[in-house]
């Protein structure tokens, strides 16, 4: 009888990509694969697209929406005031354990549950059915040996986050780093960075994490797991590499800027997106326009429009008017050598495009491993979450690009930014870090290894 899984990705299009990619592994290995989703409980139109694109490229893979709960959580506090998005993601999450166990009662069988690192409440549905559980999680293992030791850290603290500031911590398997390097969500003493920590107390829970990189990008983190230092006194959890799981992109061919970067010169364009959540105010998408400007270099860049004060987080925005964002005349000024797009670019095909030469990049892991995969050097501007950790592992670690200096403050100013786009660009430096990431990018794994991890996974299960 064939193998079967269910993968439960929680909320968002970042964390629905990477299972759709380790769904893919499964399938080649003729397993029944069955992706369970949640419906933000902020209605948008988008969610219902991403499904139907995603069910449509991969007609192999079972997707099931599964149903609301019937008694979602109160989005306020007693007060009337707003809980924070954290926490509402985390109790609509828990909310939805009911809806999943019904889910799982009603196929034939399931060998193993996947479920992302959000979806922490779920390990008690996998232990109330029997079920193996394994987390995925899709980004770094130099982060995640950070965050698995930070329960602990956070436990013994006599002080506040706050009153540490820019002390260093020195935690196995990552270089030192500043205390406010960490997410911001669980340096404030709240119920939404206790729910994060909860989260990576309760990762030893399961039967094994998976995570989305490979031994050579990240040797001294995976050694560090593996080693079970990231887990003292517990039993050493069985950590999986099976990266890097990176989209294939979707297909484009046709889009104004691919046409555009084919006539380009080689290596010539540097490209800047900063993730599906990554905004800017008008005051910054100023400055970085002028320093692309005075920087002289050739230039793709994705702008977003900046959300309101009345903007809901998960909400769409509306399409951005570049003329009223960005400096009088830059678009005419700079049209001979650079393109601004609204919005969205096919990320995976401008990366993988002969023109392209570097990648500026908010740092999110999906972005990170198509930078590395396509052998970009990376240009760092990390923005929210566990970016500005990837940071450090990117720079100091991997040696795979530079920070943009200015992001942990209230503005990169634009001399910054003309600066590191000649030195990416157009500088000794540059190259060099270009002929690492070409390395790097031919010593990944095979992807045999990636398999062999996950069929001796199941067969074990």
């Amino acid at each position: 009888m064939k193998k079967s899984v269910v993968l439960y990705p929680g909320l968002g299009v970042g964390h629905l990509t990477p299972m759709v990619q380790l769904a893919q592994v499964f399938l080649q290995h003729d397993v029944d694969v069955t992706i369970a989703l949640v419906e933000p409980p902020v209605k948008s139109p988008d969610f219902a697209k991403v499904v139907a694109r995603a069910a449509a490229s991969n007609p192999s893979i079972t997707f099931h929406v599964l149903p609301p709960p019937s008694s979602a959580p109160e989005s306020s506090n007693p007060d009337g005031s707003p809980k924070h998005h954290v926490v509402q993601m985390f109790e609509f999450l828990g909310a939805m354990n009911a809806p999943l166990r019904d889910f799982l009662r009603s196929l034939p069988s399931v060998d193993a549950l996947v479920i992302d690192m959000f979806c922490c409440d779920a390990l008690d549905v996998a232990a109330e059915l029997g079920l193996p559980v394994y987390f995925f999680y899709a980004s770094g293992a130099g982060d995640l040996t950070v965050f698995l030791q930070m329960p602990s850290v956070h436990a013994r603290m006599t002080t506040s986050y706050s009153e540490l500031g820019d002390s260093v911590l020195s935690l196995s398997g990552a270089p030192p780093f500043k205390v406010s390097d960490l997410p911001a969500d669980v340096t404030k003493d709240s119920d939404a960075g206790n729910l994060i920590w909860r989260m990576f107390e309760r990762m030893p829970e399961s039967n094994g994490i998976l995570v989305n990189t490979y031994e050579s990008l990240e040797t001294r983190a995976v050694r560090a797991l593996s080693d079970g230092l990231c887990v003292p006194n517990r039993v050493t959890l069985p950590v999986y590499c099976i990266g890097p799981l990176v989209s294939a992109g979707n297909g484009e061919k046709e889009h104004e800027c691919l046409r555009w970067l084919d006539a380009q010169p080689d290596n010539s364009v540097v490209f800047l997106s900063f993730g599906s959540l990554g905004t800017f105010p008008k005051k910054q998408l100023e400055q970085i326009a002028i320093g692309l400007e005075k920087s002289g270099q050739r230039f793709l860049w994705v702008v977003r429009t900046p959300p309101g004060d009345d903007h809901k987080h998960g909400e769409p925005l509306p399409e951005p008017d570049l003329d009223s964002l960005l400096p009088d005349g830059f678009l005419e000024r700079t049209k001979e050598r650079g393109l601004v797009l609204k919005s969205w670019a096919p990320q995976v095909e401008v990366l993988n495009h002969r023109a392209t030469g570097a990648f500026v990049t908010h740092c999110g892991w999906n972005s990170t491993l198509e930078g590395v995969t396509a052998g970009l050097p990376l240009l760092c501007w990390p923005m929210y979450a566990e970016q500005k950790m990837n940071k450090i592992f990117i720079v100091e670690e991997m040696n795979l690009g530079v920070e943009l200096k200015g992001y942990d403050k209230e503005i990169v100013e634009a001399e910054e930014v003309e600066t590191k786009v000649r030195y990416m660009m157009d500088s000794e430096g540059g190259r060099a870090l270009r002929d690492v990431q070409n390395r790097r990018r031919t010593g990944r794994p095979r992807r045999s290894r990636k398999e062999a991890h996950l069929m001796l996974l199941l067969l074990n299960s």
